[in-house]
């Protein structure tokens, strides 16, 4: 069964990217969305076992690398942490599938759309059923390389080439700290089994290694390194400038990839990772503070944005911060709450975008929108869903996982902690507002779009409903259903057993009840907010722009953070390419080398031609002329 949860998505993708043209799209769609649906109900089953009868299990698929001390398997590996993910993966996949059968029913090229979902499905099944970090870097790297077929797909834009060609590059900066990081441990260790690290771990606290010129600590290195990978790939401050540009490939790959699954790998690994994090408190405070960052960072970002997908994506990347900087304080268990509720929430609303696209004629912009709330109800309805549990709306899925990991940075008791609580409860507030300011200027307000008449505007079809309706249970109960399992007092003893790594038990003590009520009343409060900015006084925001330009520019402009890569890493790499293109290959390759070199060669031919006179008194003299100078040279040294 388990390995059926693995290998039905890799066969959907092959049936359907090799025998596509045979068996017709509607074929290749209903295969593809049949076998990932079939993994996500036996994922389904699988996590019930785990919760129910604590199950766990190691199934080794194939012997994979055996070469001196490195003896690396193809595994799968069970346990609390793989069961949900596995969850969260098929589940969302399988949604997707269906949605995508009628979001690209006008596009030709179906079985190639859905080969390319199917085969990212097994990529990332096979990164978090890894038992070791090789496989976990292979399953990393295919997941990389199916996100730059999605998001290129509609290869004939410039701009979706353009963005996944960013996509892919940026990731490999991330994937080589990662890269460095897995050859440090097995360096260290002699292993890259998880098992056999996270044991002899506690022999190498104290062990010291010279790395730039400094010395360091080795632990605190190796979990450095992982980070930088866990960074590019859920796009922490630094290495985000992928993900909003991300957008470019279809909505159904932008609710797959930038809401459950990919972006998510980075915050796994280092729950994965928390028997080695737990030896390092300085990079968990990196962690803490670079998630926090990103949180602030997104929200403020999203604020300004006018794409409906680009405000979405910029809450992904806010969201991926709350994560990192639950790990940080050592609350895995949070962490991974608040993925396993981000997942639904943030693909309803991905897909709920999607219809809105649908029904505006691949129209994006929310200032070309308005109006259509009555033409769109059921759309409407469930992103309005979507929006309050993302907003952390009391009860809801977000509610829980939000609230709960803004409580633990405060339980921390460090200066920290503190700030990063701090941080959480003013970024909700923006996340807030510009979440309701989404809502309001898509659906509410006068109709704005000169392309489209309003007439034409009409709702989704029921393939791509009902994967919202799914969506928007787990949005509104996924939180109450799942909080005493994730992160109940004790449960770091209980549910998640060994697959997550607590040195010490996490604070069961409540924050005062001020703090406690803070986070909601702001949320609650802003939609009036909202309301008065973007319905009753729609001219006040630009006011507020005009009389802060270089704030709202600095924000347009994402915090210049592409402009300043422009300028240190693109511009001198196209100079470097420019230079090694004209002077190098133009003037000293093609000067002094294939072209160069054969005419050069001729001419000296043509020359020495003259030498060959026929006469062998001649010949004679020639050698007797080289045998003297080599004489001359051997007497005289």
């Amino acid at each position: 069964m388990e390995i059926s949860i693995l290998f039905l998505p890799l066969a959907a993708s092959i049936i359907a990217g090799f025998f596509g043209r045979y068996i017709g799209d509607r074929n290749s769609e209903i295969i593809t969305s049949v076998l990932v649906s079939i993994s996500a109900f036996l994922s389904i089953f699988v996590l019930y076992q785990v919760i129910i009868n604590q199950y766990e299990e190691n199934i080794v698929i194939a012997t994979w690398i055996n070469s001196g001390s490195l003896d690396v398997n193809w595994s799968m590996m069970i346990d609390p942490l793989s069961a949900v993910m596995l969850v969260v993966v098929t589940s969302v996949s399988s949604l997707v599938h269906i949605y995508s059968i009628g979001y690209m029913s006008h596009d030709p090229h179906k079985p190639r759309f859905m080969a390319y979902l199917s085969l990212f499905t097994f990529a990332m099944l096979m990164l978090v059923t890894s038992d070791n970090f090789i496989q976990l870097f292979f399953g990393w790297e295919g997941v990389g390389l199916c996100s730059y077929f999605l998001i290129g797909f509609w290869f004939k834009k410039e701009s979706a080439n353009a963005a996944a060609i960013k996509a892919f590059v940026v990731n490999r900066v991330g994937d080589f700290g990662f890269a460095l990081g897995i050859f440090l441990i097995f360096y260290l260790f002699g292993t890259v089994n998880y098992s056999e690290v996270f044991q002899q771990i506690p022999t190498v606290i104290d062990k010291n290694l010279s790395f730039l010129g400094f010395e360091v600590k080795a632990i605190d290195l190796i979990c450095l390194l992982l980070f930088i990978g866990a960074m590019g790939k859920s796009a922490q401050i630094l290495l985000h400038t992928w993900l909003p540009d991300a957008m470019e490939g279809p909505t159904p790959v932008s609710a797959l990839i930038h809401a459950a699954t990919m972006v998510t790998a980075g915050v796994f690994l280092v729950v994965r990772c928390s028997p080695i994090y737990e030896y390092s408190p300085l990079i968990l405070n990196v962690v803490t503070i670079v998630g926090m960052t990103t949180a602030f960072f997104a929200a403020t970002v999203a604020l300004v944005q006018t794409d409906i997908k680009k405000i979405i994506a910029y809450s992904t990347c806010s969201q991926l911060g709350y994560m990192f900087f639950a790990a940080g304080v050592g609350a895995y268990n949070v962490a991974m709450f608040h993925l396993f509720t981000h997942a639904f929430f943030k693909a309803l609303l991905f897909l709920g975008s999607g219809s809105v696209i649908h029904a505006f004629k691949d129209e994006q912009d929310i200032n070309n929108m308005g109006g259509v709330w009555k033409k769109l109800p059921y759309t409407y309805a469930l992103m309005i869903i979507g929006t309050l549990a993302l907003t952390g709306f009391p009860f809801l899925s977000g509610f829980y996982s939000k609230d709960a990991i803004i409580e633990f940075a405060y339980l921390k008791g460090n200066t920290t902690g503190y700030y990063a609580a701090g941080i959480g409860i003013f970024t909700a507030f923006l996340t807030s507002i510009y979440s309701w300011r989404l809502i309001f200027k898509t659906f509410h307000g006068s109709y704005n779009n000169k392309d489209v008449k309003i007439e034409e505007t009409h709702e989704s079809p029921l393939v791509m409903l009902i994967p919202l309706f799914i969506l928007s249970v787990g949005a509104i109960f996924a939180g109450f259903l799942f909080k005493d399992i994730f992160v109940g007092h004790g449960v770091e003893n209980l549910f998640w057993a060994d697959s997550i790594k607590f040195l010490e038990p996490l604070s069961t003590e409540h924050p005062p009840t001020w703090f406690l009520l803070l986070t909601p009343c702001l949320v609650l409060l802003s939609i009036p907010i909202a309301y008065y900015l973007f319905i009753k006084n729609k001219e006040l925001p630009s006011k507020i722009a005009n009389m802060n330009k270089p704030l709202y520019k600095f924000l347009v402009n994402k915090w210049y953070f592409d402009e300043l890569y422009d300028v240190i890493f693109i511009n001198p790499s196209k100079k470097l390419g420019l230079f090694l293109w004209k002077f190098c290959d133009g003037k000293l390759i093609d000067g002094f080398g294939p072209d160069g070199i054969s005419s050069f060669i001729k001419k000296c031919s043509i020359k020495a031609n003259k030498f060959q006179s026929g006469f062998i008194y001649q010949y004679a003299f020639v050698m007797l002329l080289g045998f003297s100078a080599l004489l001359t040279f051997l007497i005289v040294n």
